[in-house]
């Protein structure tokens, strides 16, 4: 009987730890698969050329992915920028002052906003956001813009990952020991001064990872954005411009003109870009959450 449970634990622990390996090796087929169909291109085009050029005419043989490139980090930085503050506050509300019967309301209603689909949020984006921007917004600090911006992408895309934020922030809130908490509100600190010094500090680790999971979500949306970005080949010099992140190059050029020398692998780099993108902001997240867990676990 006890030959019978070891040789199940060892099955289980091989079965599991070859699941693992073979999500690694997935992960490093995708990126070596967008790396051989990239290689042309590579070979064809000197590197620093095709990320620092801004010229893309694929029918001269020009292919610049600096707006591209750009276009991706603005829309994401503006997204996370409007979306990060909301969540967390909503978040502390929902958490410490509401009541369960706002919490009953609001909780599947932040679960229903995370399931509707991303052309949804870009119909709503296209028929609200974009004609703000161009009537009411832009013309209060440039003299003329269609309202397809990289200002409309970002707030488009930041109310597509604010539920994902909220979500995981709260559950990380949650995950604090109600002790804790209890003991602070119990020594006279009034509940800011608990979420202040005990929830978030305690949720900081938790708050970047979830961070960065939006973060990788929004590199990575397409269909929203090409609704509201404009989708131009420029480089933005304001949040007023027009641009083209790397999905909406993909999601609109693969499969047409393909038959052109070079095109194809042109587009497969820009999907290793994003791959590479996002792997390594991930890394460097992850590293520098580490690097808080040791601090404020010797603090």
């Amino acid at each position: 009987m006890r030959r019978l449970r070891a040789a199940k634990d060892k099955i289980a622990r091989y079965l599991m730890l070859g699941i693992a390996i073979f999500t690694i090796l997935f992960l490093l087929v995708i990126g070596l698969s967008l790396f051989f169909k990239a290689l042309p291109i590579m070979r064809a085009k000197n590197l620093w050329v095709l990320l620092s050029s801004a010229n893309w005419k694929p029918f001269k043989g020009d292919f610049g992915f600096l707006p591209f490139i750009l276009s991706t980090f603005y829309v994401s930085l503006i997204a996370i920028i409007i979306a990060l503050p909301f969540s967390i506050l909503t978040s502390i509300y929902l958490n410490s002052y509401a009541s369960k019967n706002v919490r009953r309301f609001f909780e599947p209603v932040v679960d229903l906003l995370s399931g509707i689909p991303p052309i949804i949020y870009g119909v709503w984006g296209t028929l609200t956001i974009v004609p703000l921007i161009a009537n009411k917004i832009a013309p209060r600090f440039v003299e003329f813009s269609t309202g397809y911006t990289v200002l409309a992408g970002g707030i488009v895309l930041a109310v597509m990952i604010i539920p994902l934020l909220i979500s995981i922030t709260l559950e990380v809130f949650r995950s604090i020991p109600k002790e804790m908490t209890d003991a602070s509100l119990s020594m006279g600190a009034t509940k800011w001064q608990t979420v202040k010094k005990v929830i978030l500090r305690k949720s900081i680790s938790g708050i970047i990872a979830a961070t960065v999971l939006a973060l990788s979500r929004a590199f990575g949306e397409t269909m929203a954005v090409l609704m509201v970005c404009g989708n131009i080949t420029q480089l933005p010099h304001s949040i007023f411009d027009a641009c083209y992140p790397l999905p909406a190059l993909i999601a609109n050029n693969y499969g047409e003109m393909l038959s052109m020398p070079n095109y194809e692998s042109a587009l497969m780099f820009s999907a290793f870009l994003l791959f590479i993108i996002v792997v390594l902001f991930n890394g460097i997240s992850r590293f520098t959450l580490n690097q808080i867990e040791r601090r404020y676990q010797f603090s």
